[in-house]
């Protein structure tokens, strides 16, 4: 209640700007909302394009983009709120006492007011006393002005952000629907083979290791692929972007808690993101694989092997060539409802980062670490 007082009270005075350090939670969560407003512009503009698998996949990646901002915007705005909320509860004595010493100056009364009982030099010491205090009293209702037009601008942010998350996730469904749909109508990817699918069927019942599997790979296309001298991937090795959205889990070699440790990265993602090819690639094979679950297994160029483990939904077929940046596949869960969101951001519980990919790089059908071709946030 005091705070409500001390808002009405100070905010009749100028406002005083707040500084960079103090507003960028703000700034942030608001730069956040409008990206995920530009990606609701751009999926309209994706459904007519000649081009819509791109246009299309672009759209998916912004939403996800402008999706993951708005959850750290409003992250940083709910720690930053309840921070000066806090503050402001802990200095209600403080902001009453000041709020009593500012009206009482503001007060039109009569002119014995100014009297001292002590008599003219009282009443002169006492005048000095105020004008030392009036600086002090004005830098208090400053920062105090500053502090609550802030918290009023964090909880606007909160309370308009529901509406645009809405729209935001419901833009993304939509989005990756027509995706699926754009990938399924298309007929002019190059291939450079066709699969075998009884010798597919052999190899995946007599494989019981990637190894023996990527080792194989040559019975279901006839053979190894040529290299494409206009696309040298190795120019880029080191400086691949990941294939998706996310945060390394566990690097090369690391155990899990079962104590198994894999040749390649374990990615934390969010449900349903979007994962693209790094690099121009060929698909050597898609599909359930062993217990990797969904797998996609891209060849970049004759000997390189790039395996993505765990997805949901995979796209393409296998012996087609996609460029970089193709749609590899969704991951899967489910995408929180936006009370779930707010609520995640709320209280710091729970992750949204809940699906994992596997991927691993082999050369010469042997693992290499793969942030030796991937860049990656090594202070995870």
């Amino acid at each position: 209640m005091m705070v409500r007082v001390a808002l009405l009270a100070l905010t009749l005075c100028a406002p005083v700007a707040v500084s960079a350090q103090d507003r960028s939670p703000a700034d942030a969560a608001s730069a956040a909302l409008e990206e995920l407003r530009a990606a609701q512009g751009q999926l309209e503009a994706a459904k007519g394009g000649k081009e819509r698998v791109q246009a299309l996949t672009e759209t998916v990646k912004a939403y996800e983009a402008g999706l993951g901002a708005v959850r750290a915007g409003l992250r940083r705005v709910t720690i930053r709120e309840r921070e000066l909320s806090l503050k402001l509860a802990g200095q209600e004595q403080e902001i009453a006492a000041l709020l009593t010493v500012l009206q009482a100056r503001g007060r039109v009364g009569s002119p014995s007011l100014f009297l001292h009982p002590e008599g003219a030099i009282g009443t002169a010491r006492a005048g000095m006393i105020v004008s030392q205090m009036t600086p002090a009293l004005n830098a208090q209702a400053d920062s105090l002005r500053e502090t609550l037009l802030e918290v009023s601008t964090l909880r606007q942010l909160q309370s308009g952000a529901e509406d645009t998350l809405q729209a935001g996730l419901t833009g993304v469904q939509e989005a990756r629907a027509g995706l699926s749909q754009a990938i399924g109508d298309r007929t002019e990817l190059p291939r450079k083979f066709i699969e075998d699918p009884v010798k597919t069927a052999l190899l995946i019942a007599t494989t019981e290791t990637l190894e023996g599997f990527a080792g194989g790979l040559g019975e279901i296309s006839g053979g190894p692929l040529e290299t494409n001298a206009s696309e040298d991937i190795a120019a880029r090795k080191g400086a691949l972007p990941l294939p998706v959205a996310g945060r390394v889990l566990r690097r090369a070699g690391e155990a899990d808690a079962a104590g198994i440790a894999r040749a390649g990265l374990l990615i934390a993602t969010r449900p349903r993101a979007l994962v693209s090819a790094p690099a121009a690639a060929t698909i050597r094979y898609q599909g359930p694989l062993l217990d990797f679950g969904n797998v996609m297994i891209l060849e970049p160029k004759s000997g390189l092997l790039m395996v993505f483990a765990g997805l949901d939904v995979v796209y393409g077929q296998t012996g087609e060539v996609i460029a970089e940046g193709a749609p590899l596949g969704l991951m899967g869960g489910k995408d929180a409802a936006v009370g779930e969101i707010l609520t995640q951001v709320g209280d710091g519980t729970g992750s949204d980062l809940s699906q994992s990919l596997y991927l691993e790089v082999r050369e010469d059908n042997e693992p290499v670490n793969p942030e030796s071709w991937f860049r990656t946030e090594r202070e995870d």
